[in-house]
């Protein structure tokens, strides 16, 4: 590993929302560990223009990362890709046929390598788009619209009918929907949702599948609640080598075909981080269905798993897999049994939110 002069979080999004702040430094100050180096707190381009640092990104890079110092993937923890709709969930489906809007960059590669690992849906950048491509789905079942820089679920919408299509697209904002885009997917009953991933830090590689769970938010609303991960020192291909339900090598291998599309289609990309979540459930006519929702090329929701899972690799050369897990609970709910505390507070927007970590063996007999 190259010298570093320290680990710094880098601020890409509006702002830092506290809670996440709070995780961010206790995973800067691991990785800091792991690197050798030590953790100095928020980037500020005017202290730290010289120097190597490894950076934490709290949103996908886009763009060019040279005047960050970032050329690959063991400069950062995170993922660096040429267009805004690279880095979110817009990636995922084919434009609507004769869209009015194709944004600059765009790969129809991608769809069409990745077809057997996404669900029905489409990606669109115009209002009209939108409606067309919804009346045509609507024609088969109810459709979920998803803004796509939402996170923990929040903003999407199922689509009954043609006047919920009409009363949903007047909502959005053009502007933003020009930019960064809006997706149209079949709704599936009965949903679960597996986390797929990989990591690379500190000379390290680490892989893992998983599930997450709901909760309910302060306001009732069902949002992301946390992952249960099992991971192993090693790629993909190490992982597949455990005892795994037939559902969980399918999520697997569609997460490896979404990935290997989309790293071919936009080959100026690089991540150190790829999370990937796959959804199963029944379509309208009852069918099961399964297939990649969005890709996260950034710190997220499951990163405190795998940091404190690396951190039990880099500990012991000798251990092949643990299981961690992440739980967020809002109000007054009980912490985890064996957990630790990773923060707890209010939140204006959000109210009381406790978030905990746990790593645990992981008995691969």
């Amino acid at each position: 590993m190259k010298r570093l002069d320290g680990v710094l979080l880098l601020q890409v999004g509006e702002r830092f929302l506290e809670h996440e702040l709070a995780v961010h430094r206790i995973l800067g100050e691991k990785l800091g560990e792991l690197l050798g180096c030590p953790f100095l707190g928020r980037y500020d381009p005017l202290q730290h223009e010289q120097g190597q640092y490894y950076l934490i990104p709290d949103e996908t890079l886009i763009g060019n990362g040279n005047g960050l110092g970032i050329h690959g993937p063991d400069d950062f923890f995170g993922g660096l890709v040429p267009q805004p709709f690279t880095a979110t969930k817009a990636i995922t489906h084919p434009l609507f046929k004769l869209p009015n809007r194709v944004p600059p960059g765009w790969s129809e590669r991608f769809a069409e390598q990745a077809a057997k690992a996404i669900l029905h849906g489409y990606t669109v950048f115009d209002l009209t788009d939108a409606r067309r491509a919804g009346e045509a789905m609507l024609e088969h079942g109810p459709l979920r619209l998803k803004p796509v820089r939402g996170k923990a679920g929040r903003g999407q919408q199922v689509i009954w009918n043609l006047h919920d299509l009409g009363e949903a697209l007047d909502e959005q904002d053009a502007e933003e929907l020009g930019t960064w885009g809006l997706v149209l997917e079949e709704d599936l009953e009965q949903p679960e949702t597996f986390s797929v991933g990989q990591i690379r830090a500190a000379g390290l590689v680490v892989s893992y599948f998983g599930t997450q769970q709901l909760t309910q938010d302060n306001d009732g609303e069902s949002v992301y609640g946390g992952s249960q991960l099992t991971l192993v020192n090693g790629d993909y291909a190490d992982l597949m080598k455990l005892d795994l339900p037939p559902a969980t090598r399918l999520a697997i291998e569609q997460a490896r075909i979404y990935e290997k599309a989309a790293f071919d289609s936009y080959p100026e990309m690089f991540a150190s981080r790829r999370n990937y979540d796959i959804a199963r459930g029944l379509d309208a006519r009852g069918r099961q269905r399964s297939g990649v929702l969005e890709q996260s090329w950034r710190i997220g929701g499951a990163s405190a798993a795998e940091v404190f899972a690396l951190e039990a690799f880099a500990a012991d050369s000798s251990l092949k897999s643990v299981c961690a897990s992440t739980q967020e609970i809002y109000g007054d709910a009980p912490p985890p049994a064996d957990s630790i505390q990773l923060y707890q507070g209010e939140e204006p927007e959000l109210g009381k939110l406790s978030k905990y970590v746990k790593v645990e063996p992981h008995d691969s007999t």
